[in-house]
């Protein structure tokens, strides 16, 4: 069949759609499908026949274009419509995005025409135009974002703060009314399919659960000996629900004298707060940020640390405990959300602890590091469930599955 992936934000270091997207298209290529994907900026990393329609947007929030530059393209409607948008402090992408797909899909009609229409966590308005075309339309989702918001609230600190929030999360409200009118919404665990029913109304019936998977191709570990006292721990995507104060304030209780000593994969947060926490914490001498890596890089650090550690509030699925466990490493890792469906039982290829549980988190970080047998013992079995459970071919098969429900 003729697939059209859409992915408003494409490149892998966005988290996870742009892992999702580049994966699964080409595990639909590798079944014989024909795959085109269409993605606004930062653009995806896409496997050679898989044709790529970038969507130009005006990337507001991160643009270096000048002023000159985007004033001559307000005579496009979209575009002025991000600018207002902007001025406001709201989150337009996902709404602009699905409207210029729409528009170029259109534009292809009818020379390209294509079987289904899968969107990866857009859930603009664009989609209900797409399904009037004649086209089914199918929508991953891999966390209800009102999830965030909701934490993202919590955390706020002051009014003004609570007041940018609800206007950036503005496009909530878009994402469940566009949710509920499709006939098919894929997620990736049974925690988030939950999760969508309650936060975005969508009937259970509409939902179907294809987990993400993992190339164990490429991780797998290197041929490397680890560093001893050494933690993992990967920042990537919407940080209010990462729990990473909570590993902190851990580490501050593992100063033991053993010299442990973090990585965190990332950066820090632009405002300042893990650094002021580092220094609140007095564990400066004890974590280290890498900046954005490569794949490869990623591979090096899950390869030479002693486990890796996920402290998250709530995850949807948690790439990074499966890319772990793919790398032979024991996760320490809270329930959050559907960690314990990636992780398994406690003490099978981890240990389980609840969410923001500092105490917990740094009994179950010394009970590894006390125990070499433990972690190659739970650092083979995560190995083992990865190859079983969460491979691309398996998610692509049954994603193929619903295309074929709503044809």
């Amino acid at each position: 069949m003729k697939i059209c992936l859409l992915s408003y934000r494409g490149n892998p270091y966005c988290g996870g759609q742009g892992i999702y997207v580049h994966y699964l298209s080409r595990a639909l290529r590798d079944l014989g499908h024909e795959v085109e994907v269409m993605a606004g900026p930062p653009y995806p990393d896409l496997a050679d026949g898989i044709r790529l329609h970038r969507l130009e947007s005006l990337n507001l929030y991160e643009t270096k274009n000048s002023v000159r530059s985007i004033l001559s393209r307000l005579n496009d409607p979209i575009n002025a419509y991000e600018v207002m948008a902007a001025c406001t402090g709201a989150f337009a992408e996902p709404l602009t995005f699905s409207l210029r797909a729409y528009r170029r899909i259109k534009e292809l009609l009818p020379g390209t025409r294509f079987d289904v229409i899968h969107d990866n966590q857009c859930l603009g308005y664009g989609l209900l135009l797409m399904k009037r075309l004649g086209i089914p339309v199918v929508a991953t989702i891999h966390h209800p974002i009102p999830i965030d918001r909701q934490m993202a609230l919590a955390q706020a600190t002051n009014l003004r703060r609570k007041f940018l929030l609800r206007r950036w999360y503005a496009f909530c409200g878009m994402q469940s009314r566009v949710a509920r009118r499709l006939t098919r919404v894929i997620t990736v665990s049974q925690s988030s399919a939950g999760a969508i029913q309650q936060a975005h109304g969508v009937g259970k019936t509409q939902l179907r659960i294809v987990p993400n998977g993992i190339d164990a191709d490429v991780f797998k570990r290197d041929d490397v000996p680890r560093q001893a006292n050494s933690l993992v721990l990967v920042n990537s995507g919407e940080q209010s629900v990462k729990g990473v104060p909570y590993l902190f304030q851990a580490l501050r209780q593992l100063r033991d004298g053993r010299g442990i000593k973090l990585t965190v994969v990332g950066s820090p947060l632009p405002d300042g707060q893990y650094l002021r926490l580092i220094k609140q914490y007095g564990i400066e001498d004890m974590v280290t940020f890498t900046g954005r890596v490569t794949t490869e890089e990623l591979v090096r650090q899950y390869s030479i640390a002693e486990m890796c550690v996920v402290p998250s509030l709530y995850e949807g699925f948690g790439l990074p405990a499966a890319e772990a466990m793919s790398c032979e490493l024991p996760v320490v890792s809270t329930t959050g959300g559907a960690l314990p469906e990636v992780v398994g039982q406690d003490g099978e290829a981890g240990v389980l602890i609840p969410p923001a549980h500092p105490e917990a988190l740094a009994a179950a970080v010394r009970k590894l590091l006390d125990d070499a047998a433990l972690r190659q013992r739970m650092g083979q079995a995560g190995r083992t469930r990865i190859e079983r459970e969460f491979t691309w071919q398996r998610a692509a098969q049954k994603t193929v599955e619903v295309y074929r429900e709503v044809m």
